[in-house]
């Protein structure tokens, strides 16, 4: 039975709440709005009464798919579990209540809660400095580069001629669209036979003009590279900068520290590595941190501590603020609290989890479906469809299958380098009975792609909304409710 809109509930006549009268404050702010300005009728909205309207949005949160009702192993998202704790704190009225524009006196707490979480990271990571500000990881990334450009243009004529971000063809999306954005050209790098930055590849294009390489590590096909020592020499050695896209940092965390490997900056993920709800498409937070080198270009302002009290301070070689106000601050608050609930050792255990986890999976499944690189993964494993292709059965098919069986499907065809890519993280919250009830799913998938393959392929049947035609989805979509005449 398909859910009514809110629109189709309409009945005139039916209210949830009463209309301000004629003296109250907002009747009173309205005499004082310009005419002009003031709408000639009442909105168009729905008459529906409290009970109906209660209903309706109740029962569309039971049809909600998330972490805390079902597997959601989608690859490179990191979707673990986000502790209830998380969201206490988060709502302490000092931090949830608090306004931006509040004088620092008044905000003392929110702002060291800021500067120590800026510490952490940078224990975690070996990094000197973080800026808090960028609301997302891509939006790091942008940030970071904008950093770079402008380390290089202090350097004078030659530093300007750094115009190019390499950029591994095993990277993130947004790595190239972030370089493009900062003004930058950007140069593909390929992957060897084993999934690592080619080395030939990368020589070639370490020039004068070679801004900064950026990796992500360990790679969107879960793999830690083995060749990370010879490309920080090469790359160094050319005055390049190297990046580290850390939206994968759930595989390093208490085990490596990126400064250590040789990055010069990288941007972290709190809403994935440290466990803040990110489904819906936000809210995010992607710190970044810098080596001592980059330090004087980060975004202004900065907590700091000074005269025994916590203030916010500017740079001048600042690239300037990235984001309105000191970004989205409730994350922080969350990624603190989960940092402080399972400490150091708790962070070294989640990465080892991770890692434990994925490759398991990984053994149970490559049997039935190809593993292009089969070496030891961290976090996540990139399998393929393509012996199921042979039956006409695609990944596509695949991820819309298991939805009928109550599980969210894998990232797809994504990382491009892998034909009919299923990109699998578990992430360490998941449970042993889980990780072999979805190996369980995956098999019997395999079993139907042999002997009912249109059963696959014309996926989901069971739930709410059936397959769509993704071209009319995306050239003719319907954006509102028209009332019928």
């Amino acid at each position: 039975m398909r859910n009514k809109l809110i629109f189709e509930h309409d009945k005139p006549g039916s209210e949830s709440f009463e209309a301000p009268g004629p003296d109250t404050p907002i009747r009173r702010i309205e005499s004082l709005i310009p005419s002009e300005f003031l709408a000639s009728e009442p909105p168009d909205l729905p008459q529906v009464s409290e009970l109906d309207l209660m209903r309706h949005y109740t029962h569309l949160s039971r049809r909600n798919y998330g972490v805390d009702t079902n597997f959601y192993p989608l690859g490179s998202c990191t979707m673990k579990y986000n502790p209830k704790i998380n969201e206490k704190t988060a709502r302490f009225p000092g931090f949830s209540e608090i306004h931006p524009y509040s004088h620092p006196d008044d905000v003392q707490g929110a702002l060291e809660l800021m500067f120590a979480l800026e510490k952490t990271l940078c224990e975690i990571t070996g990094m000197d400095a973080f800026t808090l500000q960028p609301a997302a990881g891509a939006h790091g990334e942008f940030t970071a580069l904008l950093m770079v450009k402008a380390y290089f243009d202090s350097l004078g004529e030659e530093g300007k001629k750094r115009t190019r971000i390499l950029i591994p063809d095993s990277a993130h999306g947004t790595n190239p669209a972030s370089a493009a954005l900062g003004g930058f050209e950007t140069i593909e790098i390929k992957s060897d036979a084993r999934g690592n930055v080619d080395l030939d590849s990368l020589k070639a294009a370490l020039d004068e003009r070679a801004a900064c390489l950026m990796l992500t590590m360990p790679n969107t096909l879960g793999l830690f590279d083995e060749n990370m020592v010879e490309i920080e020499k090469l790359t160094h050695a050319n005055g390049t900068l190297m990046y580290m896209d850390g939206a994968n940092l759930n595989a390093l965390m208490g085990r490596a520290k990126p400064a250590e490997l040789g990055f010069d900056v990288m941007h972290i993920n709190l809403h994935k590595t440290f466990s803040t709800p990110h489904g819906g498409g936000g809210p995010g937070s992607g710190p970044v941190g810098v080596g001592k080198v980059l330090e004087p270009f980060l975004p202004n302002p900065r907590v700091t501590f000074e005269d025994g009290r916590f203030i916010m301070k500017n740079s001048p070689k600042s690239i300037g603020r990235v984001k309105s106000f000191y970004g989205n601050f409730l994350v922080m608050v969350r990624a603190y609290t989960y940092i402080l609930s399972i400490g150091g050792e708790g962070i070294r255990e989640v990465s080892g989890m991770a890692v434990l986890n994925a490759n398991y999976m990984k053994e149970k499944l490559k049997g039935l479906y190809e593993l292009k690189y089969d070496r030891q993964c961290l976090h996540e494993f990139v399998l393929s469809a393509n012996r199921q292709k042979e039956r006409g059965v695609t990944a596509k098919d695949i991820g819309k299958r298991l939805l009928d069986y109550g599980s969210y499907a894998p990232t797809t065809y994504f990382p491009l380098i892998v034909e009919e890519a299923l990109m699998i993280e578990p992430t360490e919250t998941e449970s042993k009975e889980t990780l072999d009830q979805f190996v369980s799913i995956m098999i019997t998938i395999d079993e139907e792609s042999k002997l009912d393959p249109e059963k696959v392929k014309t996926a989901p049947h069971t739930t709410p909304v059936k397959r769509v035609d993704d071209v009319a989805a995306a050239r003719k979509p319907i954006l509102k409710y028209e009332k019928p005449r």
